[in-house]
């Protein structure tokens, strides 16, 4: 709680956030229920996070006091694999793209910002290992599956992470979209833009 304005923090953010609709990019299931695990594939061995320790799907949920769509769970894709989707925004003045993300290994790309005047900037995303590893950039842990779907199997004691990091807009112009690296053990499962407050 801020001690001047009586305004919470997380209060003052959700204000200020837009959540985009990212449903026509969506092209992989990276979460499967537990009588369906077969219907996950993350990665190349077919893992995927556990819906039960999951938001409900369509659900809107506040990570950091940033609210998220959350994906739809066991109908049809739930996540972009980053494979340079170019996503349009409502053109607009932003401070940070936040996104809920998760990487096989720990991966840094880059995600181009394009702007009305023309402009594109490099800025970077960085999205740690969802193999229940630490945050090793500094991100947000936003849910924990505490099992880790194989295709035939639940396994126990492998939790699998998904992550809230943002990146910045620093450029002060019309934000109209980025385009995704060409990345595929990078998943953002939703994206949200906070407004610059003038």
């Amino acid at each position: 709680m801020d001690q001047l304005t009586g305004i919470s923090v997380s209060s003052a953010i959700n204000r200020l956030c837009d959540p985009v609709d990212i449903s026509g990019h969506r092209n992989n299931t990276a979460i499967s229920a537990a009588t369906e695990t077969d219907a996950g594939a993350f990665n190349v061995w077919g893992n995927s996070f556990a819906a039960e320790y999951l938001p409900e799907g369509k659900s809107v949920v506040h990570v950091g006091g940033v609210p998220f769509e959350f994906p739809p769970a066991g109908d049809g894709p739930d996540n972009v694999r980053c494979a340079g989707q170019f996503i349009r925004v409502p053109e607009g003045d932003y401070d940070w793209i936040h996104v809920l993300a998760a990487s096989e290994r720990r991966c840094e790309d880059s995600v181009e910002l394009s702007f009305a005047d023309g402009s594109v900037d490099a800025e970077s995303l960085r999205v740690s290992d969802f193999w229940a590893a630490p945050a090793w950039f500094g991100e947000v842990k936003a849910f924990e599956s505490l099992v880790m779907h194989y295709p035939h199997h639940a396994q126990r004691g492998i939790p699998a992470v998904m992550w809230a990091q943002r990146v910045p807009v620093t450029r002060r112009a019309a934000l109209i979209g980025m385009l995704l690296p060409r990345n595929v053990a990078v998943h953002v499962f939703a994206v949200t833009l906070q407004r610059t407050e003038h």
